[in-house]
């Protein structure tokens, strides 16, 4: 299927003439050879400059001044680590060659140039940007070059920002609370309904469906028994994602996890039609209640992105709104654990009788040297940090951990094999 572009209206492009490194070479050669003539007297080193001189007389004067160019990015959206890229419609004049590039902006890394012969053509630049946030795809250089490559004319052009999300990670079978609201879902509840999992036997009663009839079992007891079924509910589900800290190597920060994470998590719980909703703590809460639907993902998607200017500054807050949080949600929290605000507040959840799964995501520890009182107080602070997991898990949420590079399935097993008791 060929890419849809839209039009753009042509920019023309000033372009700045010079002589190129063949050009310069040529003559150095020629004014070497003349003043080796004038030197010596010998009129045989002004013969080894006519060649020189003939060339440089190629050099043409009817050089453009302006250049027509056309740009479109070939998606709206990105990911970090995919490839997309710019297409470029540029109007090469006459006998002119030109060649394409991308001088990458901050956190982009673009193709090798290429190179567009004469007339109106297309050409296909790609980049990819490799961290996740709004991020400058940097500028298209265009080079110019005659046909006997005397002279180079470039011009420039700045090229748009673009919105790069985190990569979700992946997640292929979510946590099910045992408790689930009266709402039509896909996930088979404990009460008994029109779903499609087998849920047990029980002695037909007047009113029920004959097709449902368990004949083996009817057989074996003498009266009519029937098959039940657990009835398909929907489930409530909250991401809360700590943007408190960025600790760790660049592209594998704890803020990279958080989102990388919380992204993964919304994707797959959206598409078993679940209700999602998101929380940013950070220097600010934002927050999107939970709801449905691709267009709901794109907003939550796009607030990862966004800088984080809620409603409310959370310098001291502990406590989350209750229009973020619908009774009986599951709460997932990516975290790396750093900020006691955040602690407190998932505390104040579990007290408020939610059920609360924190995923751990700090890889990194503070750097230290050989000294005896910096070994030590790094030793008190991971004692800090496991007293810190230890109480989470004794008031009953449970704490794992994920590197950032394995599946989310591999923390979440435990929890993912069977429903998740809600207790109060």
């Amino acid at each position: 299927m060929p890419e849809q572009r839209p039009r753009r209206r042509v920019r023309q492009l000033a372009v700045h003439w010079s002589l190129s490194a063949h050009a310069r070479r040529l003559l150095t050669l020629a004014l070497t050879g003349l003043a080796l003539a004038v030197a010596t007297g010998r009129p045989e080193f002004a013969g080894l400059a006519a060649p020189a001189l003939l060339l440089l007389a190629t050099v043409q004067r009817n050089r453009p001044a302006q250049l027509g160019v056309r740009t479109a990015l070939t998606a709206s959206q990105f990911v970090e680590g995919t490839e997309a890229a710019v297409i470029v419609d540029v109007a090469v004049p006459g006998d002119f060659e030109a060649d394409l590039r991308i001088q990458p902006g901050d956190g982009i890394v673009a193709g090798p140039p290429v190179p567009v012969r004469r007339g109106e053509q297309a050409a296909r630049l790609p980049f990819a940007p490799q961290r996740w946030g709004r991020r400058q795809v940097g500028a298209l250089l265009v080079t110019l070059r005659d046909p006997y490559r005397m002279t180079e004319g470039t011009a420039s052009s700045v090229l748009p920002q673009v919105d790069s999300r985190p990569l979700p990670a992946q997640l292929a079978s979510g946590v099910v609370l045992s408790r689930l609201p009266s709402r039509l879902g896909e996930h088979p509840a404990r009460a008994v309904g029109d779903g499609s999992e087998f849920a047990g036997v029980r002695e037909f009663v007047p009113g029920d469906r004959q097709r449902r009839i368990n004949w083996p079992a009817t057989t074996r007891r003498g009266t009519l028994h029937l098959n039940t079924f657990a009835a398909e509910r929907t489930q409530n589900t909250v991401i809360i994602a700590d943007a408190t800290a960025d600790v760790g190597a660049p592209g594998a920060t704890s803020l990279d996890l958080v989102l990388r994470g919380a992204a993964g998590a919304m994707t797959r719980y959206l598409a078993q039609r679940d209700r999602v909703g998101l929380i940013i703590f950070g220097t600010h809460l934002s927050w999107i209640g939970p709801s449905q639907g691709q267009r709901h993902c794109q907003r939550l998607l796009d607030m990862l992105v966004s800088s984080p200017l809620g409603w409310e500054p959370a310098a001291a807050l502990t406590r989350l709104p209750r229009a973020a949080l619908p009774p009986g949600a599951l709460i997932i929290v990516f975290s790396p654990l750093l900020d006691t605000r955040l602690v407190e507040a998932v505390r104040d959840l579990r007290e408020r009788g939610f059920t609360v799964l924190v995923v751990d995501v700090l890889n990194a520890e503070p750097q230290h040297d050989r000294s005896t009182l910096s070994a030590l107080a790094a030793r008190l602070w991971r004692l800090e940090q496991d007293a810190i997991r230890f109480s989470l898990t004794q008031i009953g949420v449970p704490v794992v951990h994920w590197d950032g590079t394995s599946s989310l399935d591999e923390p979440l097993a435990p929890y993912a094999r069977r429903a998740l008791v809600v207790h109060r």
